[in-house]
């Protein structure tokens, strides 16, 4: 039984530079043009695309093979995908020049590029050379740190304008563009080295490059260029901050925390900034999830302590209609707050109170407490008072819900946790990302009953208890 039509499968395959693939002769552009043709003559229900690894004709690329016929194409275009769709998918009939029809000669080839293969890794595990996904790995920072140098110095917007950018989709990108020297001029750089820059975002496929002339790609006209519809560099520059702090973790490891640490308030205005703009593109993307798991039946008066941006108080005042919020944080934050408040329509029923999380008392009466996101800055210490004190603030049987990456008992998993994990190490005093037991047994030691932990789809999950009474 075939559940569609036909099934395709595709090459993406990505092998080290100078060796044939498909994706070097351009697969990744011919699979977006088939995705699109697909859509928009409304196949997808009929046609199945799966992206697979090499097919073994690497030279022939990119490759292409279509069931259940078992029709090869090679040497495949984007300007090659509408015909095939319509002739092929919607006649039934294979575009011939592009069809490898002698399957004895296809075998052939196949077997000869896997034993050519096969010796490589071979030669290459006796030289003693590391494996290519490790030193890909290793070598990993320097794509990331271009790309945080072109988001930093806004690049792409001195590439060309968003202007003609009007709708948030993948089609978005802006037809202007710039000349290295242009864009220098634009940023206050050196000619020569923004060149270079620019040479390096088209390598990594965020640049397109016409003679001399540079220009945006669909992904950046959409999420980097000043007044895109999704423009995301603020949230972003909380990424570059953090470029910093990472490059002390040898330090840190040695010492045992941040050598860098300061407070938040010490931290300046821009940072604050780029941090709640981030926190805010995270929750508001994270906040539907966890309002659907923590529910507002019976949730009157709620606390969101250390609320940032407001994000998951907007979400629940949203949710539930008889809601009030009061959202606690530091006087900066509190005053950026406001704004993304005023912004949702929720002045009137979600109010903010500057304090310290650390020590302040929060008061009483509240129907749940929401703590997101602030766990993994602070020690075991401190988090056994801060659990002790949001008790306080709960009317009998309210809850206590607390967000934040949760690591599995051995705490090498997800790796996003133990990632995490590094990220406070370089950046705190005391934090860490922390495992479901340690979470259970604060709860339980503060006297909240039914705790449990719920997985949420992403890298965060919630754990609840109830105040006893």
């Amino acid at each position: 039984m075939e559940p569609f039509r036909y099934h395709v499968f595709i090459c993406d395959q990505r092998k080290a530079e100078g060796v044939p693939c498909c994706n070097a002769s351009g697969s990744e552009r011919v699979i977006d043009a088939l995705r699109r043709e697909l859509g928009a003559r409304r196949l997808m229900d009929e046609v199945q695309v799966t992206v697979c690894g090499s097919l073994g004709v690497c030279e022939r690329g990119p490759n292409m093979v279509v069931y259940p016929e078992g029709i090869w194409y090679s040497g495949l275009t984007p300007q090659d995908v509408p015909e095939i769709v319509e002739k092929h998918f919607q006649q039934g009939q294979a575009v011939e020049r592009l069809v490898n029809r002698d399957a004895a000669a296809l075998a052939a080839e196949i077997r000869t590029n896997r034993d050519k293969y096969l010796a490589a890794l071979r030669a290459k595990d006796a030289a003693g050379a590391l494996p290519d996904d490790l030193q890909e790995k290793i070598r990993g920072f320097q794509e990331s740190r271009v790309i945080l140098t072109a988001i930093e110095l806004d690049v792409f917007s001195a590439v060309g304008s968003s202007a003609e950018c009007g709708v948030r989709n993948a089609e978005c990108s802006s037809v202007a563009g710039a000349r290295a020297a242009d864009v220098a001029a634009k940023i206050g750089a050196d000619a020569r080295a923004t060149e270079m820059l620019l040479n390096a975002l088209v390598a990594i496929g965020l640049l397109t490059k016409q003679g001399d002339v540079f220009y945006n790609t669909p992904v950046t006209a959409r999420y980097f260029i000043e007044g895109a519809p999704d423009d995301a560099r603020a949230a972003l520059m909380h990424t570059v901050h953090l470029w910093q702090r990472w490059s002390t973790l040898s330090d840190c490891v040695r010492a045992g925390t941040s050598v860098t640490y300061q407070e938040v308030a010490d931290r300046g205005d821009h940072w604050t900034r780029a941090f709640i703009a981030a926190m805010h593109r995270n929750a508001a993307e994270r906040a539907p999830h966890v309002v659907r798991a923590v529910g507002t039946e019976g949730i009157e008066r709620m606390l969101d302590v250390g609320g940032g941006s407001g994000a998951y108080s907007i979400a629940f005042a949203t949710a539930g209609e008889k809601l009030r919020v009061e959202l606690l944080d530091l006087p900066a934050v509190c005053k950026l707050a406001q704004g993304y408040i005023e912004k949702a329509g929720l002045s009137g029923r979600i109010t903010t109170r500057t304090g310290d999380l650390r020590t302040d008392h929060f008061g009483s009466g509240y129907d749940l407490v929401f703590v997101s996101a602030i766990c993994h800055m602070l020690g075991e210490e401190g988090n056994t008072d801060l659990i002790k004190r949001c008790r306080q603030a709960l009317k009998p049987g309210g809850r206590l819900v607390i967000q934040d990456f949760i690591l599995e008992p051995d705490k090498t998993s997800p790796k996003s946790a133990a990632l995490f994990s590094l990220n406070m190490l370089v950046g705190t005093k005391h934090g860490a990302s922390y495992s479901e037991p340690e979470y259970a047994a604060w709860l339980r030691e503060a006297g909240f009953a039914n705790v449990a932990r719920i997985r949420l789809p992403g890298p965060s999950g919630l754990m609840i208890g109830a105040r006893q009474v």
